[in-house]
């Protein structure tokens, strides 16, 4: 079942690589991000795209993320969260060569434990890369709660989750 506007965002352990500003460069070790315990009392964008440095995700989706990240936290999101079917050394390879920095926390889903949880994966076996893998979403989460959620009719497109849709819903 997917997930809708007032449910409790799912509990899933994502794992990443936290920027470290002293060296850009430097591979750390993986973190967990619990979407129960670190989303509580905040307000979470969670982007979920199908894989990184694909040419939607990277030329589209992204980008716009990064730029307008501080406009998004001066409307009172905490954290903003880009999930995609990646490991996690994927997506921090990704949030480097986009410039991401501490903007946005680039976390790995690869075992397709959030789109299982959510209800929003997406098989893109036939296309070669992989069977588990999450559909282009955007989500609110308030508290632990849903409380916006956009998901994209066509995932090689950016129409209705991109950042000016979430701005839009603040």
């Amino acid at each position: 079942m997917t997930i809708k506007v007032g449910d409790t965002f799912p509990q899933v352990q994502l794992k990443y690589i936290p920027y470290d500003s002293t060296d850009p460069n430097a591979c750390k070790s993986p973190q967990i991000l619990d979407t129960k315990t670190d989303f509580a009392g905040k307000k979470v964008v969670v982007i979920g795209v199908p894989g990184a440095f694909s040419p939607t995700c990277s030329i589209q989706h992204l980008p716009a993320y990064v730029t307008k990240c501080n406009e998004l936290k001066s409307k009172g999101v905490d954290l903003v969260v880009c999930v995609s079917g990646n490991d996690f050394f994927v997506m921090s390879a990704w949030g480097k060569s986009e410039n991401v920095k501490n903007n946005i926390i680039m976390a790995g889903d690869a075992n397709g434990d959030l789109g299982r949880a959510t209800g929003l994966s997406l098989d893109l076996a036939k296309v070669g890369m992989g069977s588990v893998r999450l559909t282009r979403f955007v989500a609110i989460v308030d508290d632990g709660k849903v409380a916006h959620l956009d998901i994209e009719p066509d995932p090689t497109d950016v129409t209705v989750t991109g950042v000016d849709s979430v701005i839009a819903a603040l």
